[in-house]
């Protein structure tokens, strides 16, 4: 009975040791920096690059003038939210001749948060009580302003 209970509790302990271990993942590719030292502006070409690290995750949208690399780490731990933990962008450019003109590479401390779906429309003008939405509908709104007038 003893052993059945050290059983017991080790595997209880082993498995909330196991609830704490984070899971990380990485998404996507960015050449680490002895790569990129190895890519030299106004000498290597789109060919040559692509030679050295590899094809790009995007080019850019409009012109063609750009590359990027793009590599996130994420952290998942228990029951929270995943988290961002690193982030690294790597921006070739190339001029008409398609020689490399800069190599430039971005962390997350460089980014910016953008909230995609906020859930808000932002109106113009003052915003209205319930008072004066109900009376503005049944043609009282300007009782209102003389309410407060007063």
């Amino acid at each position: 009975m003893k052993h059945l209970c050290r059983v017991t509790v080790l595997a209880a302990a082993a498995l909330s040791v196991a609830a704490c271990t984070p899971v990380v993942r990485v998404h996507g590719f960015a050449p680490d920096q002895i790569s990129l030292e190895a890519v030299q502006a106004g000498i290597d070409t789109r060919g040559s690059v692509r030679r050295k690290v590899g094809r790009p995750s995007s080019t850019g949208v409009f012109t063609d003038n750009g590359w990027y690399y793009v590599s996130t780490t994420i952290e998942h731990l228990g029951y929270y939210d995943p988290e961002v933990i690193d982030r690294r962008v790597v921006a070739i450019t190339f001029d008409e001749r398609d020689v490399v003109t800069s190599v430039n590479t971005y962390g997350l401390e460089d980014g910016k948060v953008i909230d995609l779906e906020s859930r808000t429309t932002p109106t113009a003008g003052r915003g209205l009580t319930i008072i004066e939405q109900l009376l503005g509908n049944i043609g009282l709104g300007n009782i209102t302003e003389t309410i407060q007038d007063n």
